[in-house]
C-alpha cells in the first residue's frame, strides 16, 4: 500500500542514470560548507529572497495570491494580514521560520504534521491540525472552475490516522533500523504524505514543508538559500505529472515510483546548481550585469514580472532590468503578454 513499506523498498531496482542522480546530489551536498563560509551578506540577501520566493510560490501553487508587495510585508511582519488569502500566507510565514530555526528539533511524526497544519491555519477562523473527517480526492479542474477528471482517490477518512501512523512508523524502520538512503526514503514519505492527502486542504503546502524539514535532517540545506517551493511552481507542470503517473497502484503497492524519484532529484539538483550560480556571481561578479539578467530569464519557465528578475539579480537596479528586458523584447526573445502593473513577459518558443 505504501512506497514506505519494507518489502516495496526492498524490490526497488535503479538504473544508471538513478545512481547518476544521487551522485550529483551528493557531490553538491559535499560543497556546500564552502559555499556557507562566504560573507554574510550575501548568504542574509539569499535568504531574504528565498523566504518570500517560497510563501508566494507554495501559496500560489494552490491559488492563493496577493500582491507581491503586501507579500513581503507579511513576511517582514510590518503588514498585518486584512483578507483570507494573507492570513494564509502569514500561516505559512511562520511555519516556514519555526522550521528554518528548529527543523532539526522536528521528528517526522504525527504531532509535528499536525502541528504545522495548526500553524498554517493560526490567521483563520477554522481551526487546523486536525485529520479531514470525510473522503477527499484530488481532482483536474476545467478554467470555469468545475471538474475535468479525478486524478486520485486519496486514503479514506476513517482510516486516515492508521495510515499516517504506518506512514511514520515505516520512515523510522527504514531511516532508523534499515539504515536507506536518505535521499530516497526522503521523497517515498512525502509521497506517501500526498497519496494519504490527510487533510481537508493544505495538503500540498504540509508537504513542502515537510520536504524541507527531512532535507534539513540530513544536512542538505540548500533549501534555506533557493526556494524549493519556487521551483515546484516553475514546473508545476511535471510536478503533477510526475505525482500522477508514481500514483497508479498506489493502493495495492503496484505503482512506479521512478517518475516521482526522478523529478524530485532533479528539483534537488537544480536548487543546488542555482545556490552556486548566485553565490558565484555575487561574490566575484562573474559576468555583466546585463548576462546576470539574461541568465535570469533563461532559468524562467513561466511567465515572469519584473519583480520576479529583480529578486534574482541583488544589486542591480530595476531600470537596468528594464532596459534589458525590452533589448530582449526587440530581438523578439520574449513577448509581453499584458499591461500595466501586472504585465508579464514570457520567452518565445523555441528559445533556450
Amino acid at each position: 500500500m505504501y512506497s514506505l513499506n519494507p518489502k516495496y523498498i526492498q524490490d526497488l531496482t535503479f538504473d544508471s542514470q538513478s545512481v547518476s542522480f544521487l551522485k550529483t546530489i551528493g557531490e553538491f551536498k559535499g560543497k556546500q560548507e564552502l559555499f556557507f563560509t562566504q560573507t554574510p551578506e550575501i548568504l542574509n540577501t539569499l535568504k531574504q529572497v528565498a523566504i518570500v520566493e517560497s510563501i508566494e510560490s507554495s501559496n500560489r501553487l494552490e491559488g492563493i495570491t496577493a500582491p507581491h508587495k503586501r507579500i513581503e510585508g507579511i513576511v517582514l511582519e510590518s503588514t498585518q494580514p486584512r483578507n483570507r488569502p494573507e492570513e494564509e500566507i502569514a500561516g505559512y510565514r511562520d511555519a516556514l521560520n519555526l522550521i528554518h530555526e528548529s527543523a532539526k528539533n522536528m521528528p517526522f511524526s504525527e504531532n509535528i504534521i499536525l502541528q504545522i497544519h495548526s500553524i498554517i491555519y493560526r490567521y483563520m477562523p477554522e481551526n487546523g491540525g486536525f485529520w479531514k473527517n470525510r473522503d477527499n480526492k484530488i481532482v483536474e479542474q476545467n478554467p470555469d472552475g468545475t471538474i475535468k477528471r479525478i486524478r486520485f482517490r486519496p486514503t479514506p477518512a476513517a482510516v486516515t490516522p492508521i495510515a499516517i501512523k504506518k506512514m511514520t512508523e515505516y520512515y523510522d524502520i527504514a531511516i532508523q533500523h534499515d539504515g536507506r538512503e536518505s535521499l530516497l526514503i526522503i521523497p517515498l514519505a512525502i509521497f506517501d504524505f500526498l497519496c494519504i492527502h490527510p487533510f481537508a486542504d493544505g495538503n500540498g503546502r504540509v508537504a513542502r514543508l515537510l520536504t524541507l524539514i527531512l532535507l534539513y535532517h540530513f544536512g542538505y540545506e540548500v533549501g534555506r538559500f533557493i526556494s524549493l517551493e519556487r521551483i515546484f511552481e516553475e514546473s508545476r507542470e511535471t510536478y503533477y505529472d510526475a505525482l500522477e503517473k508514481s500514483s497508479k497502484g498506489w493502493h495495492e503497492g503496484r505503482h512506479n515510483i521512478m517518475p516521482w524519484l526522478r523529478y524530485f532529484w532533479g528539483t534537488i539538483i537544480r536548487a543546488y546548481k542555482e545556490f552556486e550560480d548566485r553565490v558565484g556571481n555575487i561574490r566575484t561578479k562573474k559576468g555583466s550585469k546585463t548576462e546576470q539578467i539574461k541568465n535570469a530569464v533563461q532559468r524562467k519557465i513561466d511567465p515572469f514580472a519584473i519583480s520576479d528578475i529583480e529578486r534574482e539579480c541583488a544589486g542591480i537596479s530595476r531600470d537596468m532590468i528594464r532596459r534589458v528586458i525590452r533589448e530582449l523584447r526587440d530581438k523578439g526573445l520574449i513577448v509581453n503578454t499584458g499591461k500595466g502593473r501586472n504585465a508579464k513577459w514570457k520567452k518565445q518558443k523555441g528559445v533556450k
